[in-house]
Protein backbone atom coordinates (compact mmCIF):
# COMPACT_ATOMS: atom_id res chain seq x y z
CA UNK A 1 0.00 0.00 0.00
CA UNK A 2 2.07 2.52 -1.43
CA UNK A 3 0.43 5.78 -2.13
CA UNK A 4 -1.97 7.13 0.00
CA UNK A 5 -5.61 6.30 0.21
CA UNK A 6 -8.86 8.39 1.44
CA UNK A 7 -11.41 7.11 3.49
CA UNK A 8 -14.70 8.59 3.80
CA UNK A 9 -16.48 7.67 7.04
CA UNK A 10 -20.18 8.50 6.54
CA UNK A 11 -21.88 8.30 9.56
CA UNK A 12 -24.56 10.38 12.22
CA UNK A 13 -23.51 9.17 15.88
CA UNK A 14 -20.75 10.76 16.40
CA UNK A 15 -19.43 7.90 19.17
CA UNK A 16 -19.39 5.50 16.19
CA UNK A 17 -17.76 7.87 14.02
CA UNK A 18 -14.82 8.23 16.29
CA UNK A 19 -14.62 5.03 17.36
CA UNK A 20 -14.07 4.06 13.56
CA UNK A 21 -12.03 6.88 13.12
CA UNK A 22 -9.32 5.69 16.10
CA UNK A 23 -9.14 2.18 14.76
CA UNK A 24 -8.07 3.52 10.72
CA UNK A 25 -5.80 6.07 12.68
CA UNK A 26 -3.91 2.71 12.90
CA UNK A 27 -3.33 2.04 9.85
CA UNK A 28 -0.81 3.61 7.80
CA UNK A 29 -0.84 5.84 4.66
CA UNK A 30 -4.65 6.70 4.55
CA UNK A 31 -6.23 10.48 4.81
CA UNK A 32 -9.46 9.66 6.90
CA UNK A 33 -12.83 12.64 6.25
CA UNK A 34 -15.82 12.24 8.24
CA UNK A 35 -19.40 13.17 7.22
CA UNK A 36 -21.85 13.29 9.73
CA UNK A 37 -24.42 15.02 7.47
CA UNK A 38 -26.35 13.05 4.60
CA UNK A 39 -27.43 16.04 2.56
CA UNK A 40 -24.10 16.51 1.86
CA UNK A 41 -22.55 13.43 0.98
CA UNK A 42 -23.18 13.16 -2.75
CA UNK A 43 -21.73 17.29 -2.86
CA UNK A 44 -18.30 16.14 -0.82
CA UNK A 45 -17.68 12.93 -2.72
CA UNK A 46 -18.23 14.53 -5.91
CA UNK A 47 -15.39 16.82 -5.28
CA UNK A 48 -13.02 14.71 -3.17
CA UNK A 49 -13.58 11.78 -5.48
CA UNK A 50 -12.53 9.30 -1.76
CA UNK A 51 -11.10 5.69 -2.64
CA UNK A 52 -12.87 3.81 -0.18
CA UNK A 53 -16.47 5.10 1.51
CA UNK A 54 -17.49 3.39 5.09
CA UNK A 55 -21.60 3.77 5.69
CA UNK A 56 -24.41 2.84 7.49
CA UNK A 57 -26.70 1.31 4.92
CA UNK A 58 -29.14 2.77 6.44
CA UNK A 59 -27.92 6.43 6.63
CA UNK A 60 -27.78 5.90 2.62
CA UNK A 61 -31.99 6.87 2.87
CA UNK A 62 -32.50 7.84 -0.88
CA UNK A 63 -29.32 7.39 -2.55
CA UNK A 64 -28.26 4.21 -4.36
CA UNK A 65 -25.31 2.63 -4.56
CA UNK A 66 -25.16 2.74 -7.80
CA UNK A 67 -25.47 6.55 -7.78
CA UNK A 68 -22.37 6.96 -5.36
CA UNK A 69 -20.54 4.79 -7.75
CA UNK A 70 -21.54 6.98 -11.28
CA UNK A 71 -20.12 10.09 -9.14
CA UNK A 72 -16.62 8.52 -9.00
CA UNK A 73 -17.01 6.34 -12.48
CA UNK A 74 -17.30 3.70 -10.55
CA UNK A 75 -13.74 3.47 -8.93
CA UNK A 76 -14.64 3.80 -5.07
CA UNK A 77 -15.09 0.74 -2.57
CA UNK A 78 -17.92 1.13 -0.18
CA UNK A 79 -18.02 -0.70 2.96
CA UNK A 80 -21.32 -1.44 4.92
CA UNK A 81 -21.00 -0.22 8.51
CA UNK A 82 -23.23 -2.93 10.05
CA UNK A 83 -25.33 -1.97 13.48
CA UNK A 84 -27.88 -5.41 13.07
CA UNK A 85 -28.54 -8.27 10.75
CA UNK A 86 -28.43 -7.11 7.19
CA UNK A 87 -30.07 -8.51 4.76
CA UNK A 88 -27.55 -10.57 2.20
CA UNK A 89 -29.55 -9.30 -1.02
CA UNK A 90 -28.17 -5.81 0.61
CA UNK A 91 -24.58 -6.72 1.44
CA UNK A 92 -24.03 -8.46 -1.63
CA UNK A 93 -23.88 -4.69 -3.07
CA UNK A 94 -21.03 -3.47 -0.96
CA UNK A 95 -17.48 -4.61 -1.36
CA UNK A 96 -17.22 -5.57 1.96
CA UNK A 97 -18.98 -5.16 5.65
CA UNK A 98 -17.81 -3.73 8.88
CA UNK A 99 -19.70 -5.03 12.23
CA UNK A 100 -19.50 -2.09 14.90
CA UNK A 101 -18.66 -4.92 17.07
CA UNK A 102 -15.35 -5.66 15.29
CA UNK A 103 -11.93 -5.68 16.62
CA UNK A 104 -9.59 -3.21 15.74
CA UNK A 105 -7.42 -6.24 14.11
CA UNK A 106 -10.36 -7.26 12.05
CA UNK A 107 -11.34 -3.82 10.88
CA UNK A 108 -7.88 -3.04 10.15
CA UNK A 109 -7.98 -6.41 8.14
CA UNK A 110 -10.81 -5.66 6.14
CA UNK A 111 -9.84 -2.12 5.34
CA UNK A 112 -6.18 -3.59 3.84
CA UNK A 113 -8.06 -6.13 1.81
CA UNK A 114 -10.46 -3.61 0.18
CA UNK A 115 -7.95 -0.92 -0.39
CA UNK A 116 -4.88 -3.92 -2.34
CA UNK A 117 -7.97 -5.09 -4.56
CA UNK A 118 -9.03 -1.63 -4.90
CA UNK A 119 -5.54 -1.39 -6.46
CA UNK A 120 -5.41 -3.95 -8.37
CA UNK A 121 -8.98 -3.13 -10.01
CA UNK A 122 -7.96 0.34 -11.01
CA UNK A 123 -5.03 -1.35 -12.55
CA UNK A 124 -7.21 -3.53 -14.44
CA UNK A 125 -9.47 -0.57 -15.71
CA UNK A 126 -9.88 1.22 -18.51
CA UNK A 127 -9.94 4.94 -18.70
CA UNK A 128 -13.33 6.68 -17.45
CA UNK A 129 -15.19 9.34 -20.13
CA UNK A 130 -13.74 12.13 -17.95
CA UNK A 131 -10.07 10.62 -17.66
CA UNK A 132 -9.60 10.75 -21.08
CA UNK A 133 -11.23 14.74 -21.01
CA UNK A 134 -8.52 15.18 -18.57
CA UNK A 135 -5.94 13.35 -20.09
CA UNK A 136 -6.75 15.57 -23.84
CA UNK A 137 -6.18 18.76 -21.70
CA UNK A 138 -3.40 17.26 -19.89
CA UNK A 139 -1.65 17.03 -23.48
CA UNK A 140 -2.93 20.20 -24.22
CA UNK A 141 -0.58 21.76 -21.44
CA UNK A 142 -2.93 22.71 -19.19
CA UNK A 143 -2.59 22.90 -15.57
CA UNK A 144 -4.74 21.52 -13.02
CA UNK A 145 -6.62 24.46 -12.44
CA UNK A 146 -7.41 25.17 -15.56
CA UNK A 147 -8.45 21.73 -16.41
CA UNK A 148 -10.66 22.07 -12.96
CA UNK A 149 -12.21 25.33 -14.56
CA UNK A 150 -12.44 24.03 -18.20
CA UNK A 151 -14.24 20.91 -16.77
CA UNK A 152 -15.92 22.56 -13.63
CA UNK A 153 -14.31 20.65 -11.24
CA UNK A 154 -12.33 21.13 -8.27
CA UNK A 155 -8.75 20.93 -8.50
CA UNK A 156 -8.18 18.22 -5.74
CA UNK A 157 -10.85 16.33 -8.06
CA UNK A 158 -8.93 16.46 -11.18
CA UNK A 159 -5.26 15.92 -9.11
CA UNK A 160 -7.34 12.80 -7.92
CA UNK A 161 -8.13 11.69 -11.50
CA UNK A 162 -4.53 11.99 -12.30
CA UNK A 163 -3.35 9.67 -9.93
CA UNK A 164 -5.89 7.00 -10.96
CA UNK A 165 -5.00 7.71 -14.64
CA UNK A 166 -0.94 7.44 -13.81
CA UNK A 167 -2.09 4.34 -11.45
CA UNK A 168 -4.07 2.56 -14.77
CA UNK A 169 -1.62 3.32 -17.55
CA UNK A 170 1.60 3.64 -15.05
CA UNK A 171 2.36 6.45 -17.03
CA UNK A 172 3.95 9.39 -14.64
CA UNK A 173 5.11 11.62 -17.21
CA UNK A 174 3.30 14.20 -19.59
CA UNK A 175 5.38 12.82 -22.33
CA UNK A 176 4.25 9.73 -21.72
CA UNK A 177 0.48 10.62 -21.72
CA UNK A 178 1.15 12.49 -24.99
CA UNK A 179 1.94 9.57 -27.15
CA UNK A 180 -0.50 7.06 -24.98
CA UNK A 181 -3.47 9.52 -25.88
CA UNK A 182 -2.12 9.53 -29.64
CA UNK A 183 -1.31 6.26 -29.92
CA UNK A 184 -5.13 5.69 -28.47
CA UNK A 185 -6.32 8.50 -30.77
CA UNK A 186 -7.39 10.61 -27.83
CA UNK A 187 -5.67 13.84 -29.60
CA UNK A 188 -4.93 14.24 -33.23
CA UNK A 189 -1.12 14.71 -33.99
CA UNK A 190 -1.71 18.11 -35.84
CA UNK A 191 -3.32 19.63 -32.17
CA UNK A 192 -0.53 18.61 -30.86
CA UNK A 193 1.56 20.12 -32.99
CA UNK A 194 -0.63 23.36 -33.24
CA UNK A 195 -0.19 23.67 -29.17
CA UNK A 196 3.63 23.53 -29.25
CA UNK A 197 3.90 25.75 -32.02
CA UNK A 198 1.79 28.50 -30.04
CA UNK A 199 3.67 27.64 -27.12
CA UNK A 200 7.03 29.43 -28.84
Amino acid sequence: MGQRVHVFIAEPSPIIRNGVISVLKGISNIDIAEISDVTTLMAQISRYMPDILIVNPSYLGLFSLDMLRSKVGGAIKIIALQYTLLDEAITKQYDDVLSIYSSAEVVKEKLVGVISSSDKSIEKQGLSVREKEIVVCIVKGLTNKQIADQLCLSTHTVMTHRRNISNKLEIHSSSGLTIYAIVNKLVELDNIKSVISSDK
